[in-house]
């Protein structure tokens, strides 16, 4: 079976770009989830290596490198656990695959993916860097308050946010807080409040 993987960083992120060619494959599996986030502690890495483990997978279709991550090490992980089961991941952009016809590791790919992928790492730094110094020049400006001392939010509105309730959600499957902070990407203390008030 051959499946598309497709990553977004947030809920209102679009997916088209990453789908193009989707009809070529038996299945498209997304996931909407910061890249820092290890691939196989994402709800889309873990529907992947279960089909891995049930032995269905034969190839793995990614447009870009860091769509599958933003890790280094982690994408280099996920490379091996997939070269160890023979299952080529490809690149589609950038024109790798990640094993040879003779099913061995592509050692030219594994370098460029090395290179890209710390490229990736870098933009993500960059990304934090940007938004740290967008709230600090509106601080300065006296238009960034953030929220107000003394300030409530009610529990239907907490509740109410978009990852607050997919925190949810995987907590009734049974996840543990640990594993829902990072598929969510929330702090662990969110989510062990989200347990708390919904007695979880």
């Amino acid at each position: 079976m051959k499946i598309l993987y497709v990553r977004v960083s947030s809920l209102d992120q679009k997916t088209d770009r990453q789908r193009v060619n989707e009809n070529d494959f038996k299945m498209v599996v997304e996931d909407r989830c910061s890249g820092s986030i290890p691939f196989f502690s994402r709800p889309g890495g873990l529907e992947i290596k279960k089909y891995c483990e049930q032995g269905i997978l034969t190839s793995l279709s990614v447009l870009q490198i860091d769509r599958l991550g933003r890790d280094l090490l982690d994408i280099l992980n996920t490379i091996n656990y997939f070269n160890e089961k023979k299952i080529t991941i490809t690149f589609i952009s950038q024109g790798l695959t990640t094993l040879n016809a003779d099913g061995l590791s592509n050692p030219i790919s594994k370098m460029v993916i090395s290179m890209l992928g710390v490229v990736g790492e870098i933009e993500r730094v960059q990304i934090k860097e940007r938004q740290l110094e967008g709230i600090r020049i509106a601080k300065l400006k006296g238009s960034y308050t953030g929220r107000k001392i003394g300030s409530k939010e009610s529990l239907l509105t907490f509740l109410s946010k978009e990852k607050n309730k997919k925190a949810f959600d995987y907590l009734k499957k049974g996840y543990k807080v640990g594993e829902v902070a990072k598929i969510t990407d929330l702090h662990i203390n969110t989510v062990s409040k989200i347990k708390k008030i919904t007695n979880q």
